[in-house]
């Protein structure tokens, strides 16, 4: 009879790509494919304000996910004439 043995254990082995974690910072382009816009509106946003918050190590930008989803759901709106709407929008 075969008796069964626990796997090796996996300290010290480094992860495969496929099994990597979703990072928590993304750069320019991959936050801007996250909220569908394009690199340079974002690099846009940084100098004139309205969008995401985002972080400076060193001289890379990096945007968090949490910031983005949080931005996101701050620019919803139930219809056109929404108050806040106007407000936000002016910062073109």
């Amino acid at each position: 009879m075969q008796t069964l043995t626990s796997a090796p254990d996996a300290v010290g082995v480094a992860p495969s790509p496929g099994s990597l974690p979703e990072p928590e910072l993304l750069t320019n382009a991959e936050a801007a494919a996250f909220v569908r816009l394009s690199p340079r509106t974002l690099e846009k946003f940084r100098v004139l304000g309205g969008g995401p918050r985002y972080k400076k190590l060193g001289a890379r930008v990096r945007y968090s996910v949490e910031d983005l989803r949080a931005w996101l759901a701050s620019r919803t709106f139930e219809m056109t004439s929404d108050p806040g709407l106007t407000e936000r929008a002016s910062v073109r």
